[in-house]
């Protein structure tokens, strides 16, 4: 068996191209995917996105505007190139790309809205004064704020967008309400001050204070797993090699069965599969700081991890030895292999999470055992989640293994009696 061990060790440690694609490429995968990411979490939750304001009212709504963008994600400009913005200029502006979104205000609606506020006002004052006439009121024709998007931008964003415009111009036709009524009350009489009674804040259900998931959780897991089923590309193909060249008939010769075989091969690419794991985690921890990314938290985690991640292992180590024995040739294990591994990912949840997904493939990502890796990682990382609550997911990564390796064996005897 020791020899067995040490053969398997010399044949990959000889293949540079495989030791490349194990370590070199995960690694590699990891940093730029969660750099890119980060930016663009950064570039939404930081980072001030620019967006045109046409002011043709010249009145009181374009300031309050403004002061209400203050703090949010957007910066609003009014000029360009030193020059007032048209509405012209803004849609040139907005279809070239050059911003996400122009804002149109039309002439006159300040003093509409404050001639409006007012005459309702005094109606509502007369009818508390025993005057219940409303001839005096004069009808005012809709004024429509035009928003001009990005042709790219998705219908939820738009909607979110008309929105919260909607609710900040509620807001301010309030408080010309508001202040209107103050005016007409005596001078030593003020009203108490407008302040908001509710507000949200977003919290971890697992914690006390708010903790919000970054790229580099979501990231070092997902591209872990996606390292660690690459194995089944050289695995695969160390099998079929044997058969090709050969090999393995020597080695069916001997009186151990096919499984036994197997176990030289299952503990190498376990070890493989184990130092993958440790050196993501090793980036995520050490090497991410200095990249400007958020550290990654293991203190207490590192024995569930290494759990899962072994899980994980042998589901792959599974995958792969059926591949090997099923093809007879490395041109089909490989791309069969490589094919896989890919599918899984993407319908696992490490490029695109589970969540973003349509109703169907999110049911479809049931399947895959990288989701079930990664949702493992999840509970441990953002869930606070135990052993106990793992057993679940680490229980199916074992079946699939047990199950990929019983029907490798089998299909091995089968082939062999024939």
């Amino acid at each position: 068996m020791l020899k067995s061990i040490k053969k398997e060790a010399l044949l990959l440690l000889r293949d540079v191209g495989a030791l490349i694609i194990l370590f070199a490429m995960p690694l590699l995968l990891v940093v730029t995917i969660t750099l890119l990411q980060d930016g663009a979490f950064k570039n939404i939750s930081e980072q001030k996105t620019s967006i045109l304001l046409v002011d043709n009212d010249k009145g009181k709504i374009a300031n309050y505007i403004i002061q209400n963008f203050k703090g949010s994600a957007f910066d609003i400009k009014k000029e360009l190139n030193n020059s007032p913005i048209t509405e012209d200029t803004a849609r040139k502006e907005v279809l070239q790309g050059n911003y996400l979104l122009a804002i149109v205000i039309p002439e006159n609606l300040s003093n509409d809205l404050q001639t409006k506020v007012q005459t309702e006002v005094d109606i509502i004052i007369n009818i508390f004064a025993g005057e219940t006439t409303t001839s005096s009121y004069k009808t005012y024709s809709a004024k429509e704020i035009c928003l001009y998007f990005d042709p790219t931008l998705q219908t939820s964003f738009k909607e979110s967008v008309k929105s919260n415009i909607d609710k900040l111009l509620y807001q301010i036709e309030n408080q010309f309400i508001y202040k209107t009524f103050e005016s007409k009350l005596e001078e030593s009489v003020k009203l108490p001050k407008t302040e908001t009674l509710v507000t949200f804040r977003e919290i971890n259900p697992n914690m006390a204070t708010a903790a919000i998931p970054n790229s580099t959780q979501h990231n070092v897991p997902g591209w872990a797993l996606f390292a660690i089923f690459f194995i089944t590309i050289p695995l695969s193909a160390s099998i079929v090699k044997e058969k090709t060249q050969g090999t393995g008939l020597r080695l069916f010769t001997s009186p151990l069965p096919y499984w036994a075989l197997l176990i030289a091969k299952i503990i190498i690419f376990l070890i493989i599969s184990l130092l993958q794991f440790c050196l993501m985690v090793v980036i995520g921890v050490y090497v991410f700081p200095y990249l400007g990314l958020p550290i990654l938290e293991v203190e207490g985690k590192l024995l569930s991890l290494l759990i899962v991640a072994l899980a994980s292992g042998l589901s792959a180590i599974g995958l792969g030895v059926l591949l090997g024995t099923l093809a007879k040739t490395q041109e089909q294990s490989a791309p069969l292999g490589a094919t896989l591994t890919v599918l899984f990912a993407a319908i696992g949840g490490v490029w695109i999470p589970t969540f973003a997904m349509p109703h169907f493939m999110q049911l479809l990502s049931n399947i895959s055992p990288m989701n079930w890796g990664l949702q493992a990682f999840y509970d441990i990382l953002l869930r606070s989640g135990n052993l106990s609550s793992l057993f679940p997911k680490i229980s199916a990564l074992f079946l699939f293994f047990s199950s990929c390796i019983l029907i490798a064996i089998y299909y091995d005897k089968t082939k062999r009696n024939i």
